[in-house]
């Protein structure tokens, strides 16, 4: 067989459409206050998982510290960005807080556990000079 028909992992085939996109997200809590401990960072990546798994999605990779969490997710184009977000950040809030009560307060009063603002990049494939050489050729 043809080294260019050996299947890719990485590209994933819909109905209509051949994709792989990935995007790393960092989602900050609320007065970045620190709440995370080990305990509470393996608890969130595997709520990240199950709501990535709702959403067709992989939680490709997942790591955090005090302060902050970084997720790289591999999403079909029928995702919408956005609304991923706000399921992962709006079930983790509730399942954490729930979940680790006394700790949490510690950190964070009222009723919100993530800041309202994210960071989002697109990522993987070939850098940007090499696509706009290819779309100008």
């Amino acid at each position: 067989m043809s080294p260019r028909w050996e299947p890719n992992p990485n590209i994933r085939r819909g109905r209509t459409v051949i994709y792989t996109l990935h995007a790393h997200l960092v989602f900050t809590p609320k007065y970045r206050r620190g709440p995370f401990t080990d305990e509470i960072l393996t608890r969130c990546e595997e709520i990240m998982r199950a709501v990535c798994a709702d959403f067709e999605t992989e939680l490709v990779e997942f790591n955090g510290e005090r302060d902050h969490v970084h997720l790289l997710v591999h999403y079909p184009p029928k995702v919408s960005i956005s609304k991923l977000v706000g399921s992962l950040k709006g079930v983790s809030a509730r399942r954490l807080r729930h979940e680790h009560p006394d700790h949490i307060r510690k950190y964070l009063w009222g009723a919100h556990f993530w800041s309202p603002s994210y960071f989002a990049a697109s990522c993987g494939g070939a850098p940007l000079a090499i696509i706009k050489e290819y779309i100008e050729q």
